[in-house]
């Protein structure tokens, strides 16, 4: 069997493909840049420091170093800005193409979804380095098995790095999507942010998370950048999915588009979220969402 490489920039990202890597390849490294380090889930983790004054995606070139080292040929990527950059640098070293938005890996062959999400293709990589990028909920992160052995690389700076002109310390995250069983989404059908207690409401009755489609992170910030769910946002596949006053615009259901069922609830019965949902309710979100509560 193969020998696995594993870029994650989330402990649960990490966790999942580490998992994932452990039932297509004899050994698994973990490799992580910019954040702590992860132990538990790889035969080893190389943790690469990046200095204050550079951003992670500037730590390509250790990423390939540590690349060459491990004797790998498989890579799993975890679908963050980061990692996706980190891999796109790796795959162009390598003269590889990367197989993006995996939702099913047997051997070689990924399942993946093309066209924005509207359909699912089979494909197979062409060259001796195998690379993917895998979608959240596509493994069982509870597999993951490692040890502690933890190897710290030297950040290496590229040619021509990133211009860091400031940052800002944001909150933690208070949402993880890619690991919860449920969802509840919120769309634009909320009209006050107030009314956002009733998606809450719910979301505690059947213990799920809560997320958002774009306008309520980006437009209106009453949700956070890790709350988004959508084809620039957050890729998962929980067992069931709430999309509440979400007009189910392509942009968005691709998100949720590993989601066993989808639960869809619009005031509007031509809204297209109809056509892709499982079970429809149609009316306006604060009658149907207390009584849907209630009868849970």
């Amino acid at each position: 069997m193969a020998k696995a490489f594993v870029i994650a920039e989330t402990e649960n990202g990490a966790r999942e493909l580490c998992a994932g890597a452990r039932s297509i390849a004899d050994g698994v490294v973990l490799c992580i840049a910019g954040a702590p380090a992860v132990t538990g889930v790889a035969d080893s983790c190389v943790h690469i420091d990046v200095p204050a004054g550079n951003v992670v995606d500037d730590a390509y070139a250790s990423v390939i170093k540590a690349f060459d080292a491990s004797g790998a040929d498989v890579v799993l990527a975890e679908q963050t800005l980061h990692a996706l950059s980190l891999v796109g640098r790796l795959a162009a070293a390598k003269g590889a193409a990367a197989i993006a938005g995996v939702t099913e890996l047997d051997g070689d062959v990924a399942s993946s979804m093309y066209f924005g999400g509207t359909g699912v293709r089979t494909a197979k990589p062409a060259t001796d380095v195998k690379i993917y990028t895998v979608v959240a909920g596509t493994f069982d992160a509870a597999a993951a098995t490692g040890t502690d052995a933890v190897e710290e690389v030297a950040f290496e700076a590229p040619a021509a790095a990133v211009v860091k002109t400031g940052s800002e310390a944001l909150p933690p995250a208070s949402v993880d999507l890619a690991g919860a069983d449920a969802v509840v989404a919120c769309g634009r059908g909320f009209q006050a942010e107030e009314d956002l207690q009733f998606a809450r409401d719910l979301a505690a009755k059947i213990g799920a998370e809560v997320g958002c489609s774009r306008p309520l992170s980006e437009g209106v910030t009453w949700f956070p950048r890790e709350a988004y769910v959508g084809v620039s946002g957050q890729m998962i596949s929980p067992k069931i999915y709430f999309a509440i006053g979400v007009s189910g615009q392509m942009q968005h259901m691709v998100g949720c588009a590993g989601a066993g069922t989808v639960v869809a609830i619009n005031k509007d019965k031509n809204a297209p979220v109809f056509k892709q949902c499982d079970y429809g309710f149609v009316g306006d979100l604060k009658t149907v969402l207390p009584e849907l509560t209630a009868a849970l």
